[in-house]
């Protein structure tokens, strides 16, 4: 099925999603017999946690991450960014060879010994994913001599 066909949801939707996943797996298996990569802990697990975060903001299903796709990631991460720095971080993430971000930029970007704004950015979401920062149930009863 042409990627460029007009897909409108349903079983068709299920197969471009499943074909967009065979196109990282396959990037991620090149990955995987790099020599450089090699000695990287974790591997085949990181991997598998980059293609899962990088297809959920493929917003325009074409395997890449535009402005508005990384500009809804931010949201979501909490730390919404400026039209000017989220083209910035595309600038620093591709080193200014295109506008949108693709699935080797982003995983170079992870893997990579630069610490990009936005590879920062993730893995402080995943760190913050792990451990609960807010109790957790309503907030404890106070009476009005404790308030300042």
């Amino acid at each position: 099925m042409p990627s460029h066909a007009n897909i409108q949801g349903g079983k068709a939707f299920g197969l471009l999603k499943e074909q967009q996943r065979q196109k990282l797996e396959e990037i991620n298996k090149e990955y995987m017999e790099d020599q450089k990569y090699r000695d990287e802990d974790d591997l085949p697990e990181k991997l598998e946690g980059f293609k899962n975060k990088y297809a959920e903001f493929d917003l325009n299903d074409e395997g890449e991450i535009e402005l508005m796709g990384l500009k809804r990631m931010m949201e979501k991460l909490g730390a919404p960014k400026t039209h000017l720095e989220l083209k910035k971080m595309i600038m620093e993430v591709t080193g200014g060879s295109s506008n949108t971000i693709n699935y080797r930029d982003f995983v170079k970007m992870m893997l990579g010994k630069r610490s990009a704004v936005l590879k920062l950015v993730l893995i402080f979401e995943d760190k913050a994913n792990s451990t609960p920062c807010k109790p957790e149930g309503p907030p404890p009863k106070r009476d009005i001599a404790s308030l300042p």
